[in-house]
């Protein structure tokens, strides 16, 4: 540039040529010239876009509107409405509208968390995941609920939020047609109808369906119980547990049986309780088919094939499938009795004697036969009485040879 004059380098300036005959009647009349010694693109593109009148985001979305700077960028955009996913992982055959976005996921098959937290140690696959996890340490909660008042630390976090206030679940599942609020919710969800169960226990190999419910299981490995009780001083691995134990402390029984009225500390036993009226059980064993209707009843059921019986009574040596038989056993050599009768304050070894006792002062028979109208305070009373209409007797005498329809006979 040196070598040549002002008046050289005005001399050598070239019109631009349009590329576009369409274009031609809206281009104005003034020339625009380039000067190849002081070449701006970015300066040409400014002036081309004044000359032709076009804003900065001339591409538009003809199905929602939005507009962009560049035609490549509307094209990766029209994939959202065309559901088109060209790039697809070769690992597990998830697929993506992008091929950023399918390099990103690579990195969970790989294992790779290139961005780490300073604080914390914690690593992420993705920058944007670091930077969002930041926050957390910041203790910052920039938004906040206008319906409630809740603040967030994420702006993901309170979107999903605000589903709660407008009553909205979008989601449904297409097996059982439960609806939820969130994908992630009904995805976990789906897992209870293919029975998969991706998160592994190293220590014992058992599996879950969330990793939330392997990170809990983890502590019983520790054996730390980090949530204790104010009341009793009782302690709980998972916080969860003590929420549901503090209620036996409130008395409060919110979940209430529609057939019968019986009430519940858990929304979980009311569920258990409720297959005694719907006659539900789900819990079939493979050995006898004899079925539960709940899933512990089935694993102390299948003791019985086994034929274990691995907890033992120190003092008399006697052993038993369950823990709760052999504490209940223990009662005998202890003389505890911890069931009290509020009427007239005998006492009980088991709480299934004291219900059965509890009758005899309100009257109550439940137990009717339909052959003579007699009532009976248990069902098994029940069940023998009928042995009489039956005509059989079952126990017979080795000294005579008589029968009788009773044992007691």
């Amino acid at each position: 540039m040196g070598d040549k004059s002002q008046e050289e380098i005005m001399a050598e300036k070239k019109p631009i040529k349009q590329p576009f005959d369409q274009c031609q009647d809206l281009i104005c009349p003034q020339e625009i010239k380039v000067e190849p010694e002081l070449f701006d693109l970015k300066g040409i593109t400014e002036e081309v876009s004044k000359a032709l009148n076009l804003s900065d985001k001339p591409h538009k979305c003809d199905e929602c509107g939005k507009c962009f700077t560049q035609s490549g960028t509307l094209k990766t955009h029209l994939r959202i409405h065309t559901k088109v996913k060209p790039y697809e992982c070769e690992v597990c055959g998830k697929c993506f509208t992008r091929k950023t976005h399918l390099k990103t996921h690579l990195m969970v098959h790989s294992g790779q968390k290139p961005y780490k937290c300073d604080e914390c140690g914690k690593c992420f696959t993705q920058h944007a995941h670091l930077k969002a996890h930041l926050v957390i340490h910041s203790g910052k909660k920039p938004y906040k609920c206008d319906e409630c008042g809740k603040c967030f630390t994420l702006s993901g976090d309170l979107k999903t939020h605000l589903v709660i206030h407008s009553g909205e679940k979008p989601y449904e599942c297409d097996d059982c047609g439960k609806c939820f609020t969130q994908s992630g919710a009904m995805k976990r969800h789906l897992r209870i109808h293919t029975g998969k169960k991706p998160y592994k226990c190293d220590e014992c190999g058992n599996c879950f369906s969330e990793s939330a419910h392997l990170k809990a299981h983890l502590v019983i490995h520790s054996g730390e119980k980090p949530y204790k009780c104010d009341d009793c001083g009782k302690c709980f691995t998972l916080s969860g547990d003590l929420k549901t134990h503090l209620v036996i402390h409130s008395g409060e029984k919110p979940y209430e049986c529609d057939d019968c009225g019986k009430c519940f500390t858990q929304s979980g036993a009311m569920k258990r309780h409720l297959r005694i009226h719907t006659g539900k059980k789900p819990y079939k064993c493979d050995e006898c088919g004899n079925c539960f209707s709940e899933s512990g009843k089935l694993k102390r059921h299948l003791v019985i094939h086994t034929g274990e019986k691995p907890h033992k009574c120190d003092d008399c040596g006697k052993r038993f499938t369950q823990s709760g038989d052999l504490k209940t056993h223990l009662r005998i050599h202890t003389g505890e009795k911890p069931y009290e009768c509020d009427d007239c304050g005998k006492r009980f070894t088991l709480s299934g004697n004291m219900k059965k006792h509890v009758k005899i002062h309100s009257g109550k028979k439940p137990y009717k036969c339909d052959e003579c109208g007699k009532s009976f305070t248990e069902h098994a009373y029940l069940k023998t009485h009928l042995i009489i209409h039956s005509g059989k007797k079952p126990y017979k005498c080795y000294e005579c040879g008589k029968c009788f329809t009773q044992l007691g006979t």
